[in-house]
């Protein structure tokens, strides 16, 4: 079971799914992408989706500023392998 959160952004860990759709209307199956790293730069949180050596996506946030996140309870992600 997955639970889907809002979190400050200083909360989003690797392993969690954020939403980069384009709006309403896009479908959630294309749209929700795994957050491969998160840090704190410069005093924002920056979260990477997809390979750092290949295409990825960059999300620079305030440390306090909300985000909705898909996270599975731990364990529950390597026992679906």
């Amino acid at each position: 079971m997955t639970s889907k959160i809002s979190v400050a952004a200083s909360a989003v860990q690797a392993g969690d799914h954020i939403y980069n759709g384009t709006g309403t209307n896009a479908h959630p199956t294309f749209a929700w992408e795994t957050v491969t790293e998160a840090g704190n730069v410069d005093g924002l949180i920056r979260l990477i989706t997809g390979d750092l050596k290949g295409l990825h996506g960059e999300f620079w946030l305030e440390p306090e500023e909300q985000i909705v996140v898909i996270r599975y309870p731990a364990g529950a992600a390597a026992g679906a392998r």
